[in-house]
C-alpha cells in the first residue's frame, strides 16, 4: 500500500479495489448552517453565488440574440424540475422515506449538458472582463453590443482553450466560437467521436490525446502558458466554473417553490450528483447549502473504476490508478483519475457522502427512466439514480441517517437525482444506450445496494 492511501480502511480499500459498489459517508460533514466555504484561499458566500446570477442575466439578451433556441427564455439558460413516481416506483423506493423529483439539466440549451452552466460562465466572465478593459461595454449598458463587429475583433484576437472529455468542451467551443473567440478544445482518448464531430461543426479547433482527461488537460494548459492571448479553463482549478454552477441553486430555490416543495430539519432535500473531476456537482453542492444549510445532504456518484471524488476525500492527491483502477467506462465525462482540489476543498464540511456504481446500473437507469417518464439521457446522467436506495438501503446510508436524526421524517423529504446530459447524443447512439439497457431489466446484483 503506497503511503498516501494508508488512511484508507482496509475494509474499504479492499472494496474500492474489487470495484464494488458502495456508498461513503463525510464524517467531516457540519451541522452547522454558517459554514465558511474557503477554496485556494479566499471565501466564497452567497455574495459571490448571486454575482455569477447577475452576470448570466446581464447577458441574457446577447444569448438570445447568438442562440434562437434561448428566444423564448429571453436568454435564459435553465432546466425543469420534474416529479418522476414512475421512476421512483422503478427504483423501488418506497413512499415512507420520501417523494423522487428529477432536475433535468441533460435538457440544457446550447450544450446539452449540466457544463452549459460553469462553461458558459466562464467564458462570459472572461468576454466581460475584455469588453470592460476596453470600453466596449458598461456593467449597465446593453450586452447586445458584444455580438457588433467591434467587439467580435477584440474576441477574434483570443484564443479560449479548455481540456474536456467532451460536455465541458462542448459548453466552453460553442459559447467561445459564438461569440469570435477561437476557441479549442483539448479532448482525451475516451472522449465520444460525434461530440467531436459537434465542435467542429462550430469551427472549433479539436485537439486529440491519446491520454486520459488529465492528459488532455495538462496538454491544453501547457499550450496557454506564455500566451497572453490564450485563456485556458481549468475544470481542475476554476472557481469560475465552480460559482457558475453555483448559481442553479437560485432558480432551484423558485422551482421548489412553485412545486410546494419545503426545505428545512422536517423536510430534508437528499441531491444526487454525477461526479467526475468534481467542479459541476461541488458548485451546486455549495450553492444549495447557502440557501438551505445542513438540510441539505448532497451525494456525488461515481463509477466504480473512476471514483476520484471518494478517493480525493480518503487520501488527498491520489488517483483512481493509485487505488489500482483503470479509469474505463461508458460514462466518459465521469472517466477522471484525480479530482479536483479546489472542488474538494470546498466540500470538506458540506458533502454529505459518495456513492459508487457499476455502469452495468447506468444503462439500466438510462432505460428504466426514459420507460417510466419518456427522458432521454446519457449513461453519465443516470448515476443519480443509484443514490436514493443506497442512502436509505446501506449500511452505511442508514448508519448516516440515524447519526443526522433524520429516520423520523423521512416521508417528507425530497431526492433530488440531477440529470447531467444527453439532449444532443446522437439517435443511433442513444438507441445502442437503450438496448443495453432493455437488456439489463432483469434483476442483477448490480441492482441491490451493499448490505
Amino acid at each position: 500500500m503506497t503511503l498516501h492511501l494508508s488512511s484508507i480502511s482496509a475494509a474499504l480499500l479492499a472494496d474500492l479495489q474489487a470495484a464494488r459498489p458502495l456508498m461513503w459517508t463525510n464524517p467531516h460533514r457540519s451541522a452547522e448552517a454558517d459554514v465558511q466555504t474557503v477554496v485556494d484561499g479566499r471565501r466564497i458566500s452567497l455574495a459571490d453565488m448571486r454575482a455569477a446570477q447577475a452576470r448570466f442575466a446581464r447577458f441574457a439578451p446577447l444569448l438570445a440574440r447568438l442562440f434562437p433556441e434561448l428566444e423564448a427564455s429571453a436568454g435564459r439558460i435553465e432546466s425543469d424540475l420534474l416529479g418522476a413516481p414512475g421512476m421512483q416506483q422503478a427504483l423501488g423506493l418506497p413512499t415512507r422515506h420520501g417523494s423522487l423529483w428529477i432536475k433535468a439539466d441533460h435538457s440544457l440549451p446550447i450544450a446539452g449538458s449540466i457544463k452549459a452552466r460553469g462553461g458558459i460562465h466562464e467564458v462570459l466572465e472572461f468576454a466581460e472582463a475584455l469588453a470592460l478593459r476596453h470600453g466596449l461595454v458598461d456593467v449597465d449598458g446593453d450586452y447586445r453590443v458584444l455580438a457588433d463587429a467591434p467587439a467580435r475583433a477584440l474576441f477574434g484576437r483570443y484564443q479560449v482553450a479548455v481540456g474536456s472529455t467532451g460536455n465541458l468542451g462542448l459548453s466552453i467551443g460553442v459559447m467561445a466560437s459564438a461569440l469570435g473567440f477561437r476557441a479549442a478544445v483539448h479532448m482525451s482518448a475516451d472522449a465520444k467521436a460525434w461530440k467531436k464531430t459537434r465542435l467542429r461543426a462550430r469551427g472549433v479547433e479539436v485537439v486529440e490525446h491519446t491520454g486520459d482527461y488529465a492528459a488532455a488537460v495538462a496538454a491544453g494548459r501547457r499550450e496557454a502558458e506564455g500566451d497572453p492571448y490564450s485563456y485556458f479553463v481549468d475544470d481542475e482549478r476554476s472557481l469560475s466554473l465552480l460559482l457558475g454552477y453555483s448559481a442553479a441553486a437560485l432558480h432551484l430555490h423558485d422551482q421548489f417553490e412553485a412545486a410546494g416543495l419545503r426545505v428545512d430539519a422536517d423536510h430534508p432535500l437528499f441531491v444526487y450528483l454525477p461526479c467526475g473531476v468534481g467542479g459541476a456537482p461541488a458548485g451546486i453542492a455549495f450553492g444549495l447549502w447557502q440557501l438551505y444549510g445542513p438540510h441539505v445532504h448532497a451525494c456525488f456518484v461515481e463509477p466504480t473504476q473512476s471514483p476520484c471524488f471518494l478517493v480525493e476525500m480518503l487520501a488527498p492527491g491520489a488517483s483512481v490508478y493509485d487505488v489500482g483502477l483503470t479509469n474505463r467506462t461508458e460514462a466518459d465525462g465521469l472517466a477522471v483519475p484525480r479530482a479536483s482540489e479546489l472542488a474538494a476543498e470546498a466540500m470538506g464540511p458540506l458533502l454529505a457522502g459518495v456513492c459508487t456504481v457499476p455502469d452495468e446500473r447506468l444503462f439500466l437507469d438510462l432505460h428504466r427512466v426514459r420507460e417510466s417518464e419518456g427522458l432521454r439521457i446519457e449513461p453519465s446522467a443516470a448515476a443519480g439514480f443509484s443514490g436514493p436506495r443506497m442512502l436509505t438501503d446501506s449500511a452505511a446510508g442508514r448508519a448516516y441517517l440515524a447519526r443526522h436524526g433524520l429516520d423520523a421524517v423521512m416521508p417528507q423529504a425530497t431526492h433530488l437525482v440531477w440529470t447531467t446530459g444527453g439532449l444532443f447524443v446522437p439517435p443511433d447512439e442513444y438507441a445502442r444506450f437503450a438496448e443495453r439497457g432493455a437488456a439489463l431489466t432483469s434483476p442483477t446484483p448490480a441492482e441491490s445496494p451493499p448490505a
